[in-house]
């Protein structure tokens, strides 16, 4: 058959609600004894971080933390973390949030001290091999959203400022040495954020199962994880308390993150510019153009569709799973088109260029041109 492929999985994962409590061992374990705590600004202030704060202090860890982390981290939050790190001798990072603060705990513990700049480490062909892994520090990543999966990935996403474009850094050293997943933490999220990161979740899993690269194991992981976020990221975004939805979540965004080792295509090829130019939140971007890439591909997916469709227990194959995603994003009080995102016509040419550079477009199972690239973004308004 001529198949042949290069397969990872994830690290060790200690799943479970009230697991936080075990965070000061693991970093002991491995070899930690003054770890660089890196979330973001609104994650800095809230209880769960004091708890994590504390149980650091209280096993002799110390409670330092960096939080100037944007929504979509650029290099300069990068930097500043670094000077942080360096500053206060450090010797490991907990990277403790949503996406951007894994990425971007990630990107400091990779950049502590290497010969070369983290654009020279983007996720293209070998480049990975310039950096120095003996000086990666090592990682605890602790998620409080279910939907990037940063948590069990190699690679991070920064924005480049001077472009606009968000670009992946990859390094097999940045899978974390071990990551906590408590859903307890992920109690207390917004409406509008268990939305997004939930629907991110499934845009990892759904572009995952579409793409026409050859990993059957991803593409069982996918099937599952997409059950699990269609059955539950409605009970969790209506009863946000309810820890069972809370933690089928949690184990979907990991999910989704190790099945898309085989591929992602235009939704995030399309929302990762939009992102980097507009600073819109990356899930409900992928939300927002989930259907219409859906309509996109039907050409190269429709019977694998209606096979997921039928596992799902929905009926009505392509068309009634579209017509699902549609009902979620209403349930959810997702934007309708990106043009309700603040984006702009007169801009979409940029958009398209900055689209078809993005790596992600290579597992679209349509093959992306400039030309249909851009009557995708204009039915996205």
């Amino acid at each position: 058959m001529g198949l042949s492929a290069n397969w990872s999985y994830p690290t060790t994962i200690k799943f479970g609600s009230g697991r936080i409590s075990e965070l000061a061992e693991h970093c002991k374990a491995v070899g930690m004894a003054k770890p660089l705590l890196v979330t973001d600004r609104a994650l800095a202030t809230l209880p769960i971080t004091a708890q994590a704060l504390d149980i650091l202090d209280a096993a002799g860890l110390g409670r330092a933390m960096f939080s100037e982390v944007d929504p979509n981290p650029t290099e300069a939050n990068m930097q500043a973390g670094l000077q942080v790190y360096r500053a206060g001798g450090h010797d490991g990072v907990v990277a403790f949030g949503g996406g951007s603060a894994l990425d971007l705990g990630k990107m400091i513990a990779l950049m502590v001290d290497q010969p070369v700049g983290v654009w020279d480490l983007e996720d293209v062909g070998d480049w990975w091999t310039r950096a120095n892994a003996d000086t990666i520090a090592p990682i605890i990543a602790v998620p409080t959203t279910a939907g990037t999966g940063s948590e069990v990935g190699r690679a991070g996403v920064l924005t480049d400022s001077a472009t606009h474009r968000k670009k992946i850094i990859f390094h097999p050293r940045l899978m974390p040495a071990v990551t906590i997943c408590d859903p307890a933490l992920t109690v207390g999220m917004p409406a509008f954020i268990t939305a997004g990161t939930g629907m991110d979740a499934l845009a990892h899993c759904l572009e995952a199962y579409c793409s026409p690269h050859y990993h059957p194991m991803s593409q069982g992981i996918a099937l599952e994880g997409m059950r699990l976020v269609l059955e539950n990221l409605p009970r969790a975004y209506a009863t946000p308390d309810d820890l069972g939805a809370r933690a089928q979540m949690m184990s979907a965004a990991a999910m989704g993150a190790v099945a898309f080792q085989k591929g992602l295509g235009a939704i995030h090829s399309l929302s990762h510019p939009v992102g980097a130019v507009y600073n819109t939140h990356h899930g409900t971007t992928n939300a927002v153009v989930m259907p219409m890439v859906l309509e996109f591909n039907r050409p190269a997916i429709e019977e694998r569709i209606s096979r997921a469709a039928a596992y799902l227990g929905i009926a009505g194959g392509f068309d009634g799973f579209a017509a699902h995603i549609m009902e979620l994003r209403a349930a959810l009080s997702i934007p309708a088109t990106l043009t309700a995102m603040g984006v702009e016509a007169n801009r979409l040419d940029e958009l398209t260029e900055m689209a078809l550079l993005d790596p992600s477009c290579g597992g679209n199972p349509v093959e992306m041109t400039r030309e249909n690239t851009r009557a995708l973004f204009e039915a996205c308004l």
